[in-house]
């Protein structure tokens, strides 16, 4: 199926913000501009505007144009359930992750754990710590607890590079969503080791349950990001005429 003229404006004017030809305060070319580079009509060219004004990046500004008020960040997207592959995709980010361990545990050694994805003792787990560094020093430290029923072994291959990917295409599940939260806490003795010497001394902590198209609960991962780096950030656009 031929994509259609407006979702290809979009994806190449998207693409234009995130890799910043565009930067922050910036106009994008005017509707009559686009139309004669695109060759195309002017409703195709604002259905393409519309689509990225509803992502939040750019706002229309009547006398302006299109300016663009997107401003880049550099680790995941909160509200979204998304890969760190596709994230580095997304965005051009140029983390390097490195496989600490790629193990095989009982449910019990983690009772927290075994509470939030609801096993027995006996259920197994596999156990993954990854980092993601920039220039050698690491940024953030990743834990996942998967059930050992649902995704099997993990290769160490597949945890360097995607384990979403092996998940949807090898194994086709079809993960849904995740319950997330966020809290502030100090440093433990492996945020030390694996951090180093920052200060203040305190990690911002993602904890996700993630589940399955048909609820079931598969994985709970531990995202911690150095705090002094963290930046949370969700764009948010007032609903019209919520009061009349």
């Amino acid at each position: 199926m031929v994509q259609k003229k407006f979702i290809t404006i979009y994806e190449q004017l998207k693409n234009q913000i995130l890799t910043e030809v565009y930067g922050y305060s910036e106009q994008l070319p005017s509707e009559n501009e686009l139309v004669t580079t695109y060759g195309t009509s002017r409703e195709t060219v604002r259905k393409a505007l519309d689509l990225l004004a509803n992502d939040g990046m750019i706002q229309k500004i009547r006398g302006k144009g299109s300016v663009v008020i997107y401003q880049g960040i550099t680790e995941f997207p909160f509200s979204e359930l998304i890969s760190f592959k596709e994230i580095q995709h997304q965005l051009g980010l140029k983390h390097h992750t490195e496989l600490v361990i790629n193990e095989e545990i009982n449910a019990a050694d983690a009772e927290k754990v075994q509470f939030e994805l609801g096993l027995e003792k006996d259920d197994k787990l596999i156990h993954v710590i990854r980092t993601r560094s920039i220039e050698g020093k690491v940024k953030i430290l990743d834990e996942d607890f998967f059930v050992k029923s649902i995704v099997g072994n993990i290769s160490d291959e597949v945890a360097r590079q995607s384990i979403y990917d092996y998940l949807e295409n090898d194994l086709h599940l079809e993960i849904s969503y995740s319950s997330k939260s966020i809290t502030f806490e100090p440093f433990s003795k492996i945020d030390d080791e694996v951090f180093g010497d920052i200060n203040p001394p305190y990690t911002a902590t993602v904890r996700s349950t993630v589940y399955l198209k048909d609820t079931t609960q598969f994985q709970y991962n531990i995202s911690k990001h150095i705090a002094t780096d963290f930046k949370f950030k969700e764009f948010s656009r007032r609903r019209e005429n919520l009061i009349q």
